[in-house]
């Protein structure tokens, strides 16, 4: 089915439910931008706790090195000191950057920084006094209370912050429930309407299923009434194409007996008259000779194409000799007149009258179009007894052939042995393409018990 029946089933429902689909995208992608933001800003701002617990322990450790070097005046607490100089700067400088945009965070930074560049100058002076040796007075610096002051000041300022940024973190976890709660709430919306659509779709669905069932069903009634009627008006072609097929054979009959009683009578009288001419003239002039002689040849040219008309409107050989003589003659003379080579392979069948005269004809239709159109030059025809039920007759040629599978217009002949094959309850079959030549081959009921044949047949003619 097309996807526009598909729409037409419903003029509400695909519009709902592309609406739905619609708002559930907007959801999803507004649902997923607000998500990502508030991610995005929380791993920052985990950053930033991290920078800041950085920027006391580094000032920690910066401490507890300068201390370890004053009271043991060893170099290797010196080495922590100036790592912690080294994180301070980066932490301090990346703190600095990100507060820039927020003023109030901005200025608490801004303090920080300071308070932590005074607590290192404070480390820095004392170290300084005791590489130059006034021990009493980094002792007096290291015992008051300035660098304490300087410590309480950096972890106050970094506490403040800490607690701005564990504020923002829990607004954005707010912000991150609020956007999925709402893509919750969208999602089951829209899915709601979706499944209103559906609902609406099937049930239209179902009356366009049940109408369609029903046209289907008056079309299939319809279709049974008309194959019906073609059935019974091809059963009444077949049987007007029997009748008239019968008509034709009588008619056929009829014309040979005429020809064979009257004309036939005519030419024997002419003939008789002419021979007692010659007798009772005796002696006469060559002359009268020659035109005497020449009456007898016409008449004989006469009798003898009286005889080939008749044998052609209804071949007596069929009627007095058989089937299988008659398909004997048939070929010798068609041999005879196309000079084509005809092998034939017959046997002695069962058939009745009409069935016998059915294969004579298709036999002789098939020769007189391989005469005209086959350009062959080896033609078979076979007559036998598949078995107890049925008889086969084929004639093949090795001629130019045609395609089959084309409506031709010059086919009526090939249409008329089909109908009257099939009128004496057998079928049959046309194989031929171009260059190899046609088969055509026919499949007769056997029958026991002699049926009349369409037409009485007509006397032997009498020798002239």
């Amino acid at each position: 089915m097309s996807p526009l029946s598909y729409f037409r089933r419903s003029v509400v429902a695909f519009p709902l439910a592309a609406l739905a689909a619609l708002a559930m995208f907007v959801i999803s992608e507004v649902s997923y931008q607000d998500a990502t933001s508030a991610l995005d800003s929380l791993g920052d701002r985990a950053t930033a706790r991290n920078r800041l617990n950085q920027v006391a322990k580094s000032l920690l450790d910066a401490e507890t090195g300068q201390r370890g070097y004053l009271l043991s005046n060893r170099q290797a607490y010196l080495d922590p000191y100036r790592d912690a100089q080294d994180g301070l700067h980066e932490a301090t400088a990346w703190l600095t950057r990100y507060y820039a945009a927020d003023p109030h965070m901005s200025a608490l930074m801004k303090d920080l920084s300071t308070a932590v560049t005074e607590k290192m100058s404070e480390l820095a002076t004392s170290i300084d006094l005791h590489d130059k040796g006034s021990d009493r007075a980094w002792r007096d610096l290291l015992l008051s209370d300035i660098g304490k002051e300087k410590m309480e000041r950096v972890r106050t300022l970094t506490e403040q912050l800490l607690a701005e940024e564990s504020a923002q973190v829990a607004k954005g976890r707010k912000g991150v429930y609020q956007t999925l709660m709402l893509n919750r709430i969208g999602t089951t919306a829209m899915a709601a309407v979706s499944l209103l659509a559906l609902f609406m779709y099937l049930r239209q669905t179902a009356a366009l299923d049940r109408h369609t069932e029903a046209e289907a069903r008056r079309v299939e009634s319809e279709r049974d009434r008309l194959e019906a009627e073609v059935t019974a008006r091809t059963r009444q072609l077949k049987e007007l194409a029997q009748h008239l097929q019968t008509i034709r054979e009588d008619e056929r009959s009829r014309l040979a007996r005429e020809l064979h009683d009257e004309l036939g009578a005519l030419l024997t009288a002419a003939k008789l008259d002419a021979a007692r001419l010659k007798s009772r003239l005796g002696k006469t002039t060559p002359e009268v000779l020659e035109r005497i002689a020449h009456l007898n040849e016409t008449l004989n040219g006469g009798i003898a194409l009286k005889r080939r008309i008749i044998e052609d409107l209804r071949p007596s050989s069929l009627s007095n000799l058989g089937l299988v003589a008659a398909l004997e003659i048939l070929i010798r003379e068609f041999a005879q007149r196309s000079e084509i080579a005809v092998s034939e392979d017959f046997e002695h069948v069962d058939l009745n009258p009409a069935a016998q005269l059915t294969v004579y004809r298709l036999v002789q239709e098939a020769l007189t179009n391989i005469a005209k159109y086959a350009k062959a030059t080896q033609v078979n025809v076979t007559l036998a007894g598949l078995d107890e039920q049925q008889v086969r007759v084929a004639v093949q040629d090795n001629g130019v052939g045609f395609d089959s599978e084309t409506q031709r217009s010059a086919s009526h002949g090939l249409i008329g042995m089909r109908y009257r094959v099939e009128a004496d309850g057998g079928s049959m079959r046309l194989v031929s393409a171009p260059g190899q030549g046609t088969l055509i081959e026919a499949i007769l009921p056997a029958s026991y018990i002699d049926s009349p044949a369409p037409s009485d047949a007509p006397p032997e003619p009498v020798p002239a």
